[in-house]
């Protein structure tokens, strides 16, 4: 057993390190003030294409693409410490192409559609979506209403998403939808590729979201595709999506476990230099207590993070122990980054600060692809039921 990471996989997240550090970091300043200003904190088009051609130079494209379309094939084991990084910043910039519905197409694409979209998804020239959740649905699969109908050699799409990211600028979404109803989750279930600008597929409105973040809701409204847009087998959406799922629920764990390093390097600094009546707050129990306390934290989470990214890259079953570490891993973001705000006292209130936006970060991600009480009812179904 090893708990080191390889040479190579180590100098990337020295690579990544530096890149957040020297790109992002420098870039808060100005998403703080939109913030401020009441204006969208997503990054302008000149600020993208700067950070799009430094990853580029530094060669953090397509880190997990297929090496046969220009990707480095990495590992999950080595994308931990690249997505912890990652999450150290509140800039809201993501490095190409989006790892879990990269995963999704890999598992799904015929030859067509390898061609079509996975290549130059893999290569970063387009976005994707993908559309799963549903007023009223939430977190349970069983109660999509979507539904995809055949039309001679189409498939014609009818209802309603919602909470999808990119939806406006995607070039193709991925959308999830019922083909037969007494199946559903098992068996009925399909993926679709839409295109951008395809009849019947309207995003109806914007929505703002904490931390500036954005998400939208779409209807689909006889939306007609041809059958060459089914993705994977015709009932067999369900275990991609997984993977999909389980991809993103990893990520963020690690950008929970990145807030949080980044919240303990912030107390660890500041505690030596505020003074409280004649005293450092670094000498204090109670400050003491955190910092011993998120440092445990964040190395366990670490641990579970590379546990369940080893077990993934074995063709094992991970999913106890991505829920696991999804709770595990956001929850102490929020933790964490909440404790620094005490800790700055009045100042960690201000929104000149990183430290607000790093909550409402965390704050999302206790929701976002299954809320933590969720994961935990998962976990405990899985042990419960394995008892049985």
């Amino acid at each position: 057993m090893h708990f080191e990471l390889d040479e190579d996989h180590r100098m990337l997240a020295d690579l990544v390190s530096r890149f957040v550090t020297d790109q992002l970091l420098p870039l808060e300043a100005a998403v703080l003030a939109r913030d401020i200003a009441g204006a969208s904190v997503e990054l302008l088009p000149e600020e993208r294409a700067r950070l799009d051609k430094a990853a580029l130079d530094m060669g953090l494209w397509g880190l997990d693409a297929p090496a046969e379309m220009g990707g480095a094939d990495l590992p999950w084991v080595a994308l931990v410490a690249v997505n912890e990084q990652m999450g150290r910043s509140i800039v809201p910039y993501t490095l190409r192409p989006d790892s879990p519905n990269l995963r999704m197409l890999m598992a799904t694409c015929n030859d067509q559609q390898r061609e079509q979209y996975l290549a130059p998804y893999a290569r970063g020239e387009t976005i994707s979506a993908i559309a799963i959740s549903e007023p009223g649905a939430g977190s349970d699969p069983a109660g999509m209403l979507t539904r995809a109908e055949r039309d001679g050699d189409d498939w014609v799409l009818n209802g309603r998403k919602i909470w999808i990211t990119r939806a406006a600028v995607a070039d193709f979404t991925i959308v999830m939808a019922v083909t037969d109803k007494e199946k559903r989750a098992r068996g009925g279930m399909s993926a679709f590729i839409v295109d951008k600008g395809t009849p019947g597929f309207n995003v109806l409105r914007e929505i703002p979201m904490l931390g500036g973040e954005t998400t939208y809701e779409v209807a689909l409204e006889d939306c007609r595709v041809g059958a060459d847009k089914l993705l994977g087998a015709e009932g067999q959406g369900f275990a991609p999506m997984q993977i999909r799922l389980n991809t993103r629920r990893l990520q963020m764990a690690c950008w929970g476990i990145g807030l949080a390093q980044r919240a303990l390097d912030m107390m660890v600094e500041y505690a030596p230099q505020r003074v409280t009546f004649g005293t450092a707050l670094s000498e204090r129990q109670t400050v003491q207590n955190w910092v011993a306390e998120a440092a445990t934290k964040i190395h366990a989470a670490r641990l579970m993070a590379y546990d369940a990214a080893w077990r993934i890259d074995q063709g094992r079953d991970a999913r106890t122990q991505v829920s696991m570490v999804k709770a595990y891993g956001t929850e102490l973001g929020f933790e964490t980054v909440d404790r620094a705000m005490q800790l700055y006292g009045a100042m960690g209130m201000t929104r000149e600060m990183p430290l607000h936006m790093m909550l409402m970060h965390a704050r999302n991600m206790r929701i976002y692809d299954g809320p933590t009480e969720i994961h935990q009812w998962v976990v405990a179904r899985n042990l419960l039921g394995a008892k049985r």
